[in-house]
């Protein structure tokens, strides 16, 4: 499989029938009882970081910008996707924001010149076809090319390397990249620290089973500090 099947692998599952069932099946199921994440701790993640200006990329079927703590009534959102049904569903959940959506794969610049104050990139890395030490860094620096001075970043993935998972946790990822879903074979919490600390400053990192939940700011002048696993360093 070359690169851009191996791209669109990641995004294709998505279609009308699978998004119909994607937050009771992945929210309700596989991140309580396999990921160990508690889809609460995510929501959590959303109302701490989005901003009046958003720009959420791999957007799913919008769920958490549905349930958003917004700072302002009418916050400006745009969603990023390569696969429509999932711009659609979400764009159609939150109709109320009238979001902007645009078609777009995040390993090249996104066809946009506007800054943005605030942007997710919530369960997108694991799908992006990989290792997480080559793409990584392409979608930070994808992110850094759309963010406003001292803009946030968040999200969260799914690794393997050392992050603890059950043999049913395995089981589904090992069948999600057999399948292309998945593309986390290589995606390792250090791998995933050094993208992160080389581009943004205050990184935030807090590792939830076999999930990863992240945070960083732009990189102004001064130094950065980082977090990783509750120590200041």
């Amino acid at each position: 499989m070359d690169a851009p099947d191996r791209v669109n692998a990641g995004q294709a599952v998505y279609t009308p029938l699978t998004l119909k069932v994607y937050d009771s099946v992945v929210l309700g199921f596989s991140n309580r009882f396999l990921w160990r994440c508690p889809t609460s701790e995510l929501e959590a993640m959303y109302d701490r970081n989005v901003s009046d200006d958003h720009l959420d990329i791999g957007v799913g079927t919008g769920y958490f910008l549905d349930r958003a703590k917004w700072p302002t009534n009418d916050p400006k959102i745009t969603l990023v996707d390569l696969n429509d049904y999932s711009l659609r569903a979400a764009a159609n959940r939150i109709a109320r924001y009238a979001p902007t959506t645009v078609v777009a794969n995040v390993f090249e610049p996104l066809p946009n010149d506007v800054k943005f104050r605030s942007i997710g990139i919530n369960y997108l890395l694991h799908c992006l076809p990989g290792r997480m030490a080559e793409k990584a860094p392409i979608v930070f620096d994808t992110l850094l090319s759309v963010a406003a001075e001292g803009a946030s970043f968040f999200g969260a993935t799914i690794l393997q390397g050392d992050a603890p998972r059950s043999p049913a946790a395995q089981s589904l990822m090992n069948f999600y990249n057999r399948k292309g879903i998945f593309s986390n074979d290589g995606d390792t919490l250090q791998d995933l620290e050094h993208a992160l600390i080389g581009r943004f400053q205050d990184v935030q990192i807090k590792q939830l089973g076999s999930c990863c939940r992240v945070r960083g700011t732009q990189r102004l002048t001064e130094p950065s500090r980082w977090i990783s696993a509750g120590k200041t360093q």
